[in-house]
């Protein structure tokens, strides 16, 4: 919304201030101020002239004129003008040498086409009171010669340019942001509404509203003997520009500026194209309209219409017909302004696309007692500057809204903002607002959502129709006086006890708000589960990884690339009803679509060796939750049932992390050869997931989808309870196809793990450190190739006992010396005990029970034995 400051002191005696500090006092009550516009500051030396002479230049190729023009100087000037729309005696703005037009331009004495040009005849644009001009402008007879055309025409001007927000629907006017300046300044408030309305003389045209859920108050008045051909005053037409609209036609530049000046869309009809009584009413079936952009649009069954017995002639609050639209022939008017639901006008403009000033006020909240004021105001100037004569009948159809009243404790701001303001201000600044204020509580006490004024204001409900309900909402508190509060009409938004205790804070001055930290509560800090969480992120940090964080999202295609079998739970997914994009709706059940994408994406801008985490939510539907929750009613606490059907129809949700990693895990360089990532290290990433959880995690060979089926290993943990081990993820390379499918690079390995499984016994138990000396032992075990590794490493460590510190794997080898069909492995084993230092005799004796209990259990012998 553009303020043009002039306008805006004709309602408000402001200061002697600067528009900046207009705008300060104007932030401060909670308007956002997108930008000061200057405007005409620069211009200096334009004055009034009359054309004495004119005198045709031939030999060019457009139309050059000679003027003499008298600028109240002693001897006329002689000036050079291309334009051809003025003759001999009119009066024009000159501009004379060393005058500065908008944008710093210059005028100075040139010679031109072959004569002196001593000025410049000026035209609207050049003025910068429009955007085009078809030639010079022209000015009343009896305009003094040689006055200032720059204090004459109002062209010094400064702009104030509001974010007006969805909620503040008044401030799309004149009038608002006047009240809202009288009230930052203390100064009184001029309501450009305030004016006396004639109701007698009949219908001006017969009307009726035929649903009252789409208006509730209808207002037509009439002109006749309009002069088509007259020109909009200059004064408007400069106010227009002003505030950001052009100038159309005189009716319809009266519509737009009273809409400007109150925040009432108006709209006019050619009373000559009216047939029959005015309905209106909701869009039937098929119905279409072609609008005043010249577009057909076929009408939603929801659309607000205008219509008279020829059909459809108007897309209430939004866009006129071209049928009935004022032309270059309409003598005879009629102006309508109505109050529309505010939900049904914004849901019209955006099905159909159709944004425009009117409807960005009405899906904001109009005033409903404004229609007929500002029909009233129209027709006024219809008549002053069109030569038109007003009609004395008014139609006037309206249906018995409710007004709104709100019951509150005068203490709720307070204790809203945590400052004292006291009863007295509460009241004061509420009727500042327009709110009438009165002691006690409401008669009726009821609670609802309605908006509204005194005189039945606009309640809209969840429909997008027109509410009547009495109270917007009740609040009161024992022991404490309640006041009760009827918001005034142009307020629509005012319908709770916090809508008020803000309008007082605002008031008041947000700045006066002390700001306090609250108390932390004792006890507080982190659980368990979030510590964890952060320590599993910082131990992956540590080892390589960069977390990401990719949408929660996954589509068909994912659970095809993944190979998934048609029975796999991962398949069972839960189905947004809205989602983002249609090639992702459903919810993940494995984390690893999103890392995948995420690394396709890094290695196609040039980061070929890639390790990446994410840990989050998956969501896995049970076998038979239903497809949808159950949607509950409002009006009551929902029931055991309820509760129970929405905790059926809600997925599990587990938390698991996840890596992906290709390329180089450690990196080439100068130091020499770096080594490409393997299975091993998405092992060793559970591993390093398992640590930091304080649990021992057991590796076994596996076949799962989408790893690769020979380098899979299946991750268990020990049960806290019962201590058998339970499936906790997967690691080891993707399939080819998978890789194939998401286009990745060769050899791509993941790790997936749930961390919600991954719960120690008890607490964790700090080892005891010995200070003893550590003794070793290295023994190299033959066993069949197809012996998990993992199998080996337990019969040695529980055959050691308990003098083993560690066991480490070291060497792996296959070839003739250790058979075909054969592997060897070989381990350092550390022994310590706690009290002593370990003979030779006892590390011997752990070392030779741990592979006699390896060779039992797996067939492993000392190699070379």
């Amino acid at each position: 919304m553009k303020v043009p400051l002039s306008w805006l002191r004709e309602y408000v005696d402001l200061p002697a201030v600067t528009a900046q500090e207009v705008a300060d006092r104007l932030t401060a009550a909670g308007l956002k101020l997108e930008a000061i516009h200057s405007h005409g500051h620069e211009i200096k030396n334009i004055v009034v002239g009359r054309v004495l002479e004119i005198e045709e230049l031939t030999g060019f190729k457009k139309p050059i004129r000679h003027c003499r023009v008298e600028v109240g100087e002693a001897t006329p000037r002689e000036i050079v003008c291309g334009a051809t729309n003025f003759s001999e005696g009119a009066v024009v703005p000159v501009a004379l040498p060393g005058a500065v037009l908008p944008g710093g331009f210059e005028i100075g004495s040139r010679k031109t086409y072959g004569r002196l040009s001593d000025g410049m005849i000026c035209s609207e644009a050049e003025l910068g009171v429009a955007e085009s001009s078809p030639g010079i402008l022209l000015l009343p007879q009896d305009t003094p010669i040689g006055a200032d055309v720059v204090e004459l025409l109002g062209l010094r001007d400064d702009v104030l340019e509001l974010e007006v927000a969805t909620d503040r629907g008044y401030a799309l006017s004149i009038r608002g942001v006047a009240r809202e300046a009288a009230t930052a300044f203390g100064v009184p408030f001029r309501d450009p509404a305030a004016i006396e309305t004639p109701d007698g003389g009949g219908e001006s045209w017969p009307a009726s509203i035929g649903d009252p859920t789409a208006c509730d108050r209808f207002v037509l008045r009439s002109v006749t003997g309009f002069d088509p051909a007259a020109e909009s005053p200059l004064w408007m037409r400069v106010r227009l520009a002003r505030a950001g609209m052009r100038s159309v036609s005189l009716a319809v530049d009266v519509t737009n500026y009273v809409m400007l000046e109150l925040g009432q869309p108006l709209h006019a009809f050619d009373r000559s194209r009216l047939s029959g009584p005015i309905v209106v009413r909701r869009a039937r079936p098929g119905e279409t309209l072609e609008t005043l952009d010249h577009v057909v649009r076929t009408l939603h069954e929801e659309d607000i219409l205008i219509t008279d017995d020829s059909g459809p002639i108007s897309m209430a609050g939004t866009m006129g017909g071209l049928h009935t639209e004022i032309s270059g022939t309409s003598t005879d008017i009629v102006i309508e302004a109505a109050h529309f639901s505010a939900t049904g006008i914004a849901r019209e403009s955006r099905r159909h696309n159709l944004v425009s000033e009117a409807s960005k006020r009405f899906e904001r909240g109009v005033d409903r007692e404004l229609p007929p004021a500002a029909s009233w105001r129209a027709v006024r100037l219809l008549a002053e500057l069109g030569g038109a004569v007003a009609d004395p009948g008014v139609t006037h159809a309206q249906v018995d809204v409710a007004p709104v009243r709100i019951t509150i404790p005068a203490g709720h701001p307070d204790r809203v903002a945590g400052v004292t303001y006291g009863r007295e201000t509460v009241i004061r600044r509420l009727e500042q607002v327009g709110c009438v204020v009165t002691e006690g509580a409401a008669a009726s006490p009821q609670t609802g959502g309605q908006s509204g004024g005194p005189s039945g204001g606009q309640g809209v409900a969840a429909t997008g129709v027109l509410a009547s309900g009495d109270l917007a909402g009740k609040l009161t508190v024992e022991g404490e006086d309640p006041i009760t509060v009827t918001p005034p009409s142009w307020r629509p938004d005012l319908t709770d006890p916090n809508d008020l205790a803000e309008e007082v804070i605002r008031l008041e001055g947000y700045d006066r708000i002390p700001s306090v930290l609250p108390p932390a509560p004792v006890g507080g800090g982190l659980t368990e589960e979030q510590r964890l969480r952060r320590r599993v992120g910082r131990a992956l940090a540590h080892a390589g990884y960069v977390e990401v964080l990719a949408y929660p999202f996954m589509g068909p295609r994912d659970l095809d690339n993944l190979l998934l079998p048609e029975q796999d739970p991962r398949r069972r997914t839960t189905r947004l009803v809205n989602p983002l994009s249609e090639d992702e709706p459903y919810m993940r059940t494995t984390l690893l679509p999103g890392l995948l994408k995420t690394l396709v994406r890094n290695v196609g801008r040039g980061f070929a060796d890639v390790a990446l985490f994410e840990s989050g939510l998956v969501y896995r539907p049970a076998p038979d939750a239903p497809a949808t929750a159950p949607i509950l009613p409002v009006d009551h606490r929902p029931s055991e049932e309820d509760l129970a059907a929405i905790e059926n129809a809600l997925p599990r949700q587990p938390f698991r992390v996840a890596v992906v990693l290709a390329g180089e895990f450690h990196r080439s360089g100068w130091w020499g050869e770096g080594r490409q990532a393997t299975w091993a290290d998405a092992v060793e990433a559970a591993r390093t997931v398992a640590r930091a959880a304080g649990v021992e995690l057991a590796v076994r060979a596996d076949r799962h989808e989408p790893w690769h089926p020979g380098r899979c290993a299946a991750l268990t943990v020990p049960d806290p309870e019962t201590g058998e081990q339970v499936l906790a993820g997967h690691a080891g390379e993707l399939h080819p196809r998978a890789i194939e499918a998401y286009g990745l690079p060769p050899r791509t390995c993941a790790m997936e793990l749930e961390l919600s499984l991954l719960r120690p016994a008890g607490p964790v138990q700090t080892p005891p450190v010995s200070a003893y000396p550590v003794a070793t032992q290295d023994v190299a075990l033959t066993v069949p190739a197809a012996t998990p590794v993992a199998e080996v490493a337990a019969a040695l460590r529980e055959g050691a006992g308990g003098l083993l510190e560690s066991i480490r794997l070291f060497d792996v080898y296959t070839g003739p010396q250790v058979g075909e069909g054969n592997k060897s492995l070989a381990y350092t084993l550390r022994f310590r005990a706690p009290d002593r230092t370990l003979t030779v005799e006892e590390t011997t004796a752990a070392r030779d029970a741990a592979v006699a209990l390896a060779a039992e259990r797996t067939g492993a012998h000392l190699r070379g034995a």
